[in-house]
């Protein structure tokens, strides 16, 4: 009778029991073979009838679905790409429009315990001749297992089959939905881009096997990292994404980013072996660094490259001064192995001293180069350059050959360190190159110092291990530098035949600091060194109060500018009397954290009148400036850093046209030894008092520091030069 009845519904009126008997038996075979159902509802949209085959795949009871609002009864899936209209069902129901299969599931919680039913439903609206709307009428069919299909289909287009992170195609369209959304709401969003140092290592000595179970450790380590944070996707290869949503602050975002190497940068257990990789992290800020995806994409690129560059395992922002550094470093790299080549590299030694008598016991060879118009090219830029490329191998060569021979002319109690790079270690033939640098020279085995840090170990266990061997066989010493930064493992103390451990001038930085644990990290160094019979020598100590400090932690080498910079061999020389070499401690009393001597020409803001200054000094907490005149303390400014960074702070000290202000809110690290500002004022902002929407270009000052002056100036500016 429900189906006679419904019958008459879609014929209007039935002219003789025959046809009408015919039609119903008719809609009762086609039921029954499951091909599709019938459905229909009321003016009010409420379900009036359902096949019961239909309720029977829902696995609900019919008396359950029948009297509810279909609404209610039926979702469509949020991501559906077929569902064009983007449109719930419940929406299109109310428009009494045609419902072309539009893929829905029984939203009913006792339906939702088994494998989900997705039906594909359609419905034609019954309006009578005078318009009155009656209802639906209309089909539904079973799609589970081709929807299902569709869904997976979608999956692996949208995410990497190998790490179930988001893929290249996914995050691309994900950044550009974010970007276009928040640039209307005028919200920020913060882009991460790294990868894996020392990757290809994993795959080539462990085998692809390995480097895939990596990526996938490495994939979930992140997913831990950022959780509901942001949105991971892998592009391919070993390089990351990671979009996060509403952050734009530089200290967070650093500290977040560090987090990142740092968990990436343990070690990997693969089978029975390990593996160690890095990780470097540029990262790019929207609408800050771009407003575009492109933009933001290539600005993050360019923030990773830096930091790969400047040393691997530190992160980089991007500033606007980045986007010649890739033709920058090629430069660089043909005018390295031009100097190579000339002979015009040199070797300074930096003292390593004992405190108990302040004698000299050693020398750490540190490369410097100066360029006939760079000038002098620091380390931590031109060294990482060389490692990246084959030209670190004819460079560590010569360093060894040249420290060699200089140790030569010092005390016979004097050694001399060098530093040894992974891929020097690693390399055929290390060992030969040390045995002919000792026999070349005449430099006693033991004299020589080869310092080494965590990343060899990366490689094959068994070539290290008999490279290490081979090493003591000869009889050099070695050192284990920057212990305590990376991974700092005790099973490399247990394995590796090491003299000395190296702490880290990153503990002794903040070893004074109360709410630091530095200090008592060094005394566990130290009481691990002496437990092992090994040596220790503590870097980086500048002030007496370190000095005090780490003395008290049993500190019995140091290495610092407190005793000496590194210095040229005609130094050393003429600093060695009787056979002996002693260097008494000098500098200041207390170590000032984060303080960095320039010459930086900035802007500074009084009123409606902007200044040109010159910043001798900077801190997290405040800045030496010259350039002003008759500034009295106490006075308000607001110093441009340029980029849109803006710091509000206030003069404590002044005299003559040099000015000590003290920020409000301290600075932070920009992951390159600099610092820079927490946030940035908003390119929105700029927009809102009528300047164009842009990100910030290359240079120059913050626009709102350049408007037109209506009052006269307070102060006199003067000219500083370089020279003081």
């Amino acid at each position: 009778m429900a189906v006679r009845n419904l019958l008459k519904g879609f014929a209007g009126s039935a002219e003789n029991l025959t046809s009408d008997g015919l039609r119903a038996s008719v809609l009762d075979d086609f039921e029954q073979t499951g091909i599709a159902w019938i459905w229909a509802s009321d003016a009010d949209g409420v379900l009036s009838y359902l096949s019961p085959a239909a309720a029977t795949a829902l696995d609900v009871a019919l008396p359950s679905l029948l009297g509810q609002p279909v609404a209610n009864l039926f979702e469509t899936d949020p991501d559906d790409p077929d569902n064009r209209s983007g449109r719930p069902l419940g929406f299109q129901l109310k428009t009494r429009g045609r419902i072309a299969d539009v893929v829905v599931r029984c939203a009913l919680p006792e339906a939702r315990t088994g494998k989900p039913v997705w039906l594909s439903l359609s419905g034609q609206p019954k309006i009578d001749s005078s318009g009155k709307f009656h209802g639906y009428r209309g089909a539904a069919k079973d799609v589970s297992v081709e929807y299902q299909r569709k869904i997976e289909d979608q999956r692996l287009a949208e995410f990497d089959s190998l790490t179930g992170l988001y893929n290249r195609h996914r995050m691309n369209r994900r950044l550009e939905s974010v970007l276009a959304a928040y640039k209307a709401a005028k919200r920020v969003c913060a882009l991460m881009m790294l990868d894996l140092d020392r990757f290809k290592q994993v795959n080539d000595t462990m085998g692809h096997q390995a480097g895939d179970n990596l990526l996938q450790q490495v994939a979930e380590r992140l997913r831990n990292v950022i959780g509901d944070r942001g949105e991971i996707g892998r592009l391919g290869g070993d390089e990351f994404q990671i979009i996060l949503p509403d952050m734009d602050d530089r200290g967070k975002l650093g500290e977040l980013a560090d987090k990142v190497i740092q968990i990436i940068s343990q070690p990997y257990p693969i089978d029975d072996k390990r593996a160690i990789i890095g990780t470097s992290v540029g990262v790019a800020i929207a609408p800050y660094d771009g407003l575009e995806s492109e933009e933001l994409v290539r600005a993050s690129d360019l923030a990773l490259y830096a930091a790969k560059n400047g040393g691997r395992g530190q992160f980089r922002f991007y500033s606007a001064d980045l986007r010649d550094e890739e033709e920058e470093r090629a430069l660089l790299l043909d005018d390295l192995r031009e100097a190579l080549a000339a002979d015009e590299l040199q070797l300074h030694y930096q003292p390593v001293v004992r405190i108990a008598d302040n004698h000299v016991v050693g020398m750490e060879a540190l490369m410097r180069w100066e360029h006939e118009e760079r000038g002098w090219v620091p380390p931590g830029t031109f060294i990482p350059v060389a490692e990246e490329s084959s030209l670190i191998g004819p460079l560590g060569e010569w360093a060894l050959n040249r420290a060699c021979r200089d140790a030569t002319e010092w005390p016979e109690t004097v050694r001399v360190a060098v530093n040894v790079s992974a891929r020097q270690f690693t390399a055929n033939g290390f060992v030969d190159i040390v045995a002919a640098a000792l026999e070349s020279s005449g430099l006693a085995p033991d004299r020589l110092e080869l310092e080494l840090t965590e990343s060899v170990f990366m490689g094959d266990s068994e070539t290290t291990d008999a490279t290490f061997a081979a090493l003591k066989k000869i009889g050099v010493r070695l050192a284990l530098d920057d212990f305590g930064t990376g991974y700092s493992s005790l099973s490399y103390l247990r394995s590796a035949p090491f003299d000395k451990l190296k702490v880290d001038k990153s503990f002794v930085d903040s070893c004074t600091q109360k709410d630091q644990n530095s200090a008592k990290i060094i005394t566990a160094i130290i009481g691990l060194s002496k437990a092992l019979g090994m040596e220790t020598t503590v870097e980086g100590v500048e002030a007496f109060d370190q000095l005090e400090i780490v003395k008290a932690r049993g500190a019995e080498l140091i290495q610092g500018w407190l005793y000496a910079k590194a210095m040229p061999q005609a130094v050393v020389l003429a600093n060695i009397h009787s056979g002996e070499f002693k260097i008494e401690p000098n500098g200041p009393d207390k170590h000032r954290a984060d303080r960095r001597s320039m010459f930086r020409k900035v802007g500074i803001i009084h009123g409606d009148h902007r200044y040109d200054v010159v910043i001798r000094d900077l801190s997290k907490n405040g800045a030496f400036i010259e350039g002003l005149v008759g500034v009295p303390k106490g006075t308000p400014f607001v110093l441009d850093l340029g980029g849109g960074q803006l710091v509000v702070c206030e003069v404590m000290r002044s005299e003559g046209a040099q000015l000590g202000v003290e920020f409000e809110t301290p600075l932070v690290s920009d992951g390159a030894g600099g610092l820079c500002t927490r946030h940035r004022v908003s390119p929105y902002a700029l927009a809102a008092a009528g300047m164009p929407l842009t990100s910030f270009a290359a240079g120059g000052a913050t626009p709102l520091g350049q408007q037109a002056p209506s009052s006269p100036p307070q102060f006199m500016q003067v000219q500083v030069g370089s020279g003081g």
